[in-house]
Order: C-alpha cells, then sequence, then structure tokens
C-alpha cells in the first residue's frame, strides 16, 4: 500500500490528524498544530499511542505531567492514560503519531480537563 498524503486532509482543514492509514492493526497519522491551537484532553482503554516530532514544539501532558517534547524527540503514552496536546508557541507543530493494537472506537474525551502543571 503506498498512500501520498497531499491527497488527504487534516481533521480541522489546516491541522489536527492527518491519518495516512487507520486499521487493521494500527493507526498512522501525521498531526499539525498552528500556533496557539490544542486537542482536547482524552484517554483510549485498549490503544497505546505514540507521537514524534518532525518539526516545532509541543506541550504533552499526561495524566497531568507536562512533557516539553520538539524535533526528533518521541514519546509513548500507554492505553487509560489521559493526554492533552497543547502549542502555546508561535510556530506550528508537526509530528507523526501512531495507534495500536487498532480498535475503530477507542476515545474517551475527558470534559473541563485543565492541566494543574
Amino acid at each position: 500500500m503506498i498512500i501520498d498524503e497531499k491527497n488527504l486532509e487534516y481533521r480541522f482543514g489546516d491541522s489536527g490528524p492527518k491519518y495516512l492509514m487507520k486499521g487493521p492493526r494500527s493507526n498512522f497519522a501525521l498531526v499539525r498544530f498552528n500556533p496557539k491551537e490544542d486537542f482536547p484532553a482524552h484517554y483510549h482503554e485498549y490503544m497505546e499511542e505514540n507521537f514524534y516530532v518532525l518539526e516545532g514544539k509541543i506541550d504533552i501532558y499526561i495524566d497531568d505531567e507536562k512533557f516539553t517534547l520538539s524535533k526528533g524527540q518521541f514519546i509513548h503514552i500507554e492505553p487509560t492514560c489521559v493526554h492533552y496536546v497543547n502549542n502555546p508557541y508561535d510556530e506550528p507543530i508537526t509530528m507523526i503519531s501512531t495507534l495500536a493494537p487498532y480498535h475503530e472506537i477507542d476515545k474517551i474525551e475527558v470534559q473541563n480537563y485543565k492541566p494543574t502543571t
């Protein structure tokens, strides 16, 4: 299978995830957040998630602990860990996201999440 990402769209027009593959065993996405954008806090019951930063800088909160990642850094998030992604910086961020094992519906949003750190 060969996918050209130029033929796909980001979820929110010019930002958010752009899935190059969804299933049957994993998801693979290119993710972009513009300056001052974030992605709601959520967790996965079954899937683990990984992010690898291609360009920019991003804050990722995992179970309320803040991690700041930049180009070339990788982070692994275990199932059931609440995670919130925020780009408070002045530059866009581009990263790769993988989720496995594939479950078609495995995203539980956390309402009224406010990081404490």
